[in-house]
């Protein structure tokens, strides 16, 4: 009886294992609750290696030694794979490579509303030399305050800006989303379905911003909705939203996804991660470090926030800030080439 129960656990084990590590693969990766398990895959591995530690003292009883034994070889494996997953993606990376006269540099940070200074994401604009800054959560207002203090150190900024219901007097500054764009990047509009909301992601706004003389990377600041329980659906819409602003051409991407690259599979295209686009942060080292929550540190945490690029564009580098300055989310900071 026992050796049977013990057969049955090993066996439910190695299936939970296979969907952990890979969901994709049972096309569970948007499902409750694997989305939610898989999004920290430093905290998968560490569970695994627990797991097999515990197996190890079990191997001492003799009676159980057997059952120790599956149940060790499948952590293993399972702590392997997350693993090579892990080392492919990149544990982290501290320093972006120097940045020449084509480069392009993209921050992202949600800011949690107010909880980060302006003051401090000017600085860290500057600090970073960013020519694209998305900024979800952040109001207008604070973004004209950035830009000022931007255009007095030399480092002017147009200010782009989505809210959803402006008509709410003091409604969440989730309902806010705002972009700054270098002038050297030329000169940029939100395009009208973005701005009335006809065609956005369906609970916090995204911006999509358009060069005006048709030349430059479409710039896209992407806020989609958090996968609680009750969000699940219109999670899975935000993502196919995401997705679908990443055609073929040239296109930037950044902001707060509320998902990993696991969460997208299925959604790329010729080698994309969504769409055409493919993550800066994975192809730089730094796949798996965590930019949320910022109470956790950072291998514990959730890639949520990402910089993507179309194949226009190379990816040389990227850093996850440790200073979250109050928010909940770290700030990522991307490099780029134009490819070729």
């Amino acid at each position: 009886m026992f050796r049977l129960l013990g057969i049955l656990i090993t066996v439910l084990f190695a299936a939970a294992t296979a969907v952990v590590v890979w969901p994709q693969f049972f096309r569970l990766e948007q499902t409750y609750p694997f989305a939610q398990v898989v999004a920290a895959r430093g905290v998968v591995l560490g569970i695994f290696v627990v797991i097999a530690l515990l197996a190890l003292l079990l191997l001492l009883a003799r009676p159980l030694r057997g059952f120790a034994a599956s149940i060790l070889i499948v952590a293993l494996l399972g702590a392997g794979a997350t693993g090579i997953i892990g080392a492919t993606r990149g544990f982290g990376t501290s320093a972006l490579p120097d940045k020449t006269e084509t480069s392009v540099r993209v921050l992202t940070w949600n800011t949690a509303g107010e909880a980060v200074p302006a003051d401090q994401i000017a600085q860290e604009i500057l600090d970073q030399g960013a020519d694209v800054v998305a900024l979800p959560e952040t109001t207008e207002a604070v973004g004209e305050r950035i830009a000022l203090m931007l255009r007095e150190q030399g480092h002017p900024m147009w200010v782009h800006h989505v809210q959803f219901r402006p008509d709410v007097p003091d409604g969440p500054q989730s309902w806010q989303t705002t972009v700054l764009v270098s002038p050297d990047l030329g000169e940029y509009s939100v395009i009208e379905s973005s701005q009335d909301g006809t065609s956005n992601t369906g609970s916090v706004p995204s911006v999509v911003l358009m060069p005006v003389d048709g030349s430059g990377p479409t710039v896209v600041a992407v806020h989609a909705v958090a996968p609680r329980v009750e969000e699940m659906q219109q999670w899975q819409s935000d993502l196919q939203w995401i997705a679908d602003q990443c055609p073929a051409g040239d296109f930037i991407l950044a902001g707060d996804f509320n998902a990993t690259i696991d969460h997208m599979a299925g959604l790329g295209v010729e080698g994309g991660d969504i769409g055409y686009c493919r993550d800066v942060a994975s192809r730089t080292g730094n796949g798996v470090v965590g930019t949320w929550p910022s109470s956790l540190p950072p291998l514990a945490g959730a890639p949520i926030d990402h910089v993507m690029a179309s194949q226009n564009w190379t990816p040389t580098g990227s850093v996850v800030l440790d200073d979250a300055g109050g928010s909940d989310h770290r700030a990522l900071v991307v490099q780029l080439e134009p490819a070729g």
